[in-house]
């Protein structure tokens, strides 16, 4: 570049300005300088330094920046002709993720535009705003039949696994109360408990959560909006708020993630008169007496900590318990709820519920619900609350995916590879996805993952093979791999290796708890040196032992390395470490002792 001329200093400093993206004017032995130009080489920004110490008419030219920008002092930083400032102006962008926008401005409002305000959801949107790019996230909630709504954090936070965990959670100090007095606790013979406590307790807690998902998109600079999104192109969306108001809203990218809500049946009284797990949580009166409809996780995980609150609690089931997941333990699990307090109606299928009397704010009403069992009888059983968990639908109707092309499957899940949809600029996470495993921690890792790809230059897809789960019923059921059933479908019967074993936590003992419930079962290849494909425990905790194992499995464990861990005695998890006796033996598979 030639050399400014003092007579046309200014007018040059404004062609150096304009001719380059990045401009800095610095001096060469200034640390604040080298502190900026460090940032702009980490971060790959081609900038244009002009070394005023350097230069014969150095002095003027810093003279000259002051009229022009206000600023005499060094690093002075312009990008794409603005004035940016000194070294903490350019540091601030930074940490404020605004440098990167700065640098290479979008032609859309957005880089990215994320809808839906779920564990997946914002887990993407922040992650892309630690990688500097411009993000909004859009959230609306469309309250369910019985007028049920929540803040921000989606199902898991709101009327999921956050919410399940402390009732059932509830349940477990219920018993442990009755334990204690094994162990020597003496109090009254009357405990009862207070619904309105526990849920106005377990509400305060998730509006503590939704506030803390607010201050986290502000803190990253992610624009959160509350409001329902809605396709006009692939590039730009309807936003609509709560009163109607709309604005439309552009972006490079889109990433869906939206979730599920629960499924109604097509019977009369349905939508009017029952209620879903949209509602459960946070009802301001106690159930009462109870019908849970479906034999999913959800309807057996409710109706576990209602009939250990005390309620009187029932569970119509069309077919098996919990589809997908190992069948013995499922039945397992079936035989311990019916023993312990919870009645089951099985095979049948409700017809039509009908309101015998109203309820209100503070108490329930009565309704009567007509089911006909498989051989078709017909059955009549009044019940203050009738529950629906009978599956969950994808949120994608009204999104104009249709207008844009994003195909779907004929249930409305989004059908693609990497979370990418048929459209190249708009994605998908959790719930959502054909075939995905429909939990929390496996839609934040996709997440993540998927803006590490798009604005990161990273390459690692979300792995949905071997994802631990658990099942928060009476008798608790954590899993990861295939059952029984999926194992020898995909395998051949004859290649794979069951071990079981039951066992008796030492917790239980001296409370004369069941010794012969708690479960235990790794289901080996033999073909790859007893590669462990399964693991499923029946007992408390089992979402820890779960976890504790997932990494050994992943990372491709057989039976062998279980066998040569050594266990913490006494826990429950040690079971593992001693599996012995196979399904196909035939023989004894209760506890010997310590």
């Amino acid at each position: 570049m030639p050399p400014i001329m003092q007579g046309d200093l200014k007018s040059g400093l404004e062609q150096i300005i304009k001719d380059n993206t990045v401009t800095m004017f610095s001096k060469s032995f200034c640390p604040f300088c080298k502190q900026v130009k460090a940032l702009f080489e980490s971060l790959d920004i081609k900038y244009y330094a002009l070394e005023l110490d350097l230069e014969a008419n150095g002095a003027d030219i810093q003279n000259a920046l002051l009229e022009l920008s206000g600023q005499k002092t060094v690093p002075n930083t312009y990008i794409n002709g603005k004035h940016l400032g000194g070294a903490d102006d350019t540091m601030k962008a930074h940490t404020e993720n605004r440098l990167l926008q700065l640098v290479n401005p979008s032609k859309y409002d957005y880089d990215l535009i994320v809808i839906g305000g779920g564990s997946g959801g914002l887990a993407c949107a922040k992650e892309a705003a630690n990688n500097g790019k411009k993000v909004a996230c859009l959230d609306f909630v469309k309250p369910s039949p019985q007028g049920a709504t929540w803040g921000l954090g989606g199902t898991c936070v709101n009327v999921g696994c956050i919410p399940k965990k402390l009732m059932h959670q509830a349940s477990i100090l219920g018993h442990s109360l009755q334990d204690s007095r094994k162990f020597g606790w003496e109090f009254g013979q009357e405990v009862t408990h207070n619904w309105q406590t526990m849920t106005s307790n377990i509400q305060d807690y998730i509006g503590s959560i939704n506030w803390n998902y607010r201050v986290q998109l502000r803190s990253k600079n992610v624009d959160y909006k509350n409001m329902y999104g809605e396709f006009i192109d692939a590039n730009t969306i309807k936003a609509v708020k709560k009163n109607g108001k709309e604005e439309t809203l552009t972006a490079e990218h889109f990433v869906l993630a939206t979730g599920g809500r629960p499924n109604y049946p097509d019977i009369p009284g349905a939508k009017e008169y029952a209620i879903t797990s949209d509602d459960l949580f946070s009802l301001s009166y106690a159930p009462g007496k109870t019908l849970c409809i479906g034999a999913s996780y959800v309807s057996l995980e409710c109706a576990g900590f209602l009939a250990s609150l005390g309620f009187d609690t029932t569970v119509m089931v069309r077919s098996i318990l919990l589809r997908g997941f190992d069948q013995d333990c499922a039945e397992k699990i079936g035989d311990y709820m019916a023993k312990h307090k919870v009645k089951f109606i099985r095979p049948a299928t409700p017809a039509k519920i009908e309101c015998i009397k109203a309820g209100s704010d503070s108490e329930p009403g009565l309704y009567e619900v007509t089911s006909n069992m498989k051989d078709g009888t017909e059955i009549k059983e009044q019940y203050n609350t009738v529950m629906f968990a009978i599956g969950r639908e994808p949120c994608t109707k009204d999104l104009g995916l249709d207008k844009v092309g994003v195909t779907l499957n004929k249930s409305g899940f989004v059908v693609g590879e990497s979370e990418q949809t048929s459209v190249p600029n708009i994605f998908a996470v959790g719930d959502i996805l054909e075939g995905k495993p429909e939990l929390t921690p496996v839609a934040i890792q996709a997440g993540i993952l998927l803006s590490r790809r798009l604005y990161k230059g990273a390459n690692k897809q979300c792995d949905y093979v071997n994802v631990p789960t658990t099942v928060f019923t009476p008798l608790e059921y954590g899993a990861i791999g295939l059952s029984e059933e999926d194992a020898m479908k995909q395998y051949g019967e004859e290649n794979i290796e069951a071990y079981v074993s039951f066992f008796w936590p030492l917790e239980w003992t001296v409370a004369q708890r069941e010794n012969d419930v708690c479960y235990a079962k790794l289901l080996a290849l033999k073909t790859e040196n007893e590669r462990i494909v399964g693991l499923h425990v029946l007992g408390p905790n089992a979402g820890e032992i779960t976890q504790g194992w997932t990494i050994g499995i992943k990372l491709g464990a057989t039976k062998e390395d279980f066998d040569n861990s050594i266990g913490i005695h006494p826990t429950c998890a040690e079971v593992f470490t001693t599996l012995a006796v196979t399904k196909a033996s035939g023989d004894d598979a209760k506890p010997a002792g310590c």
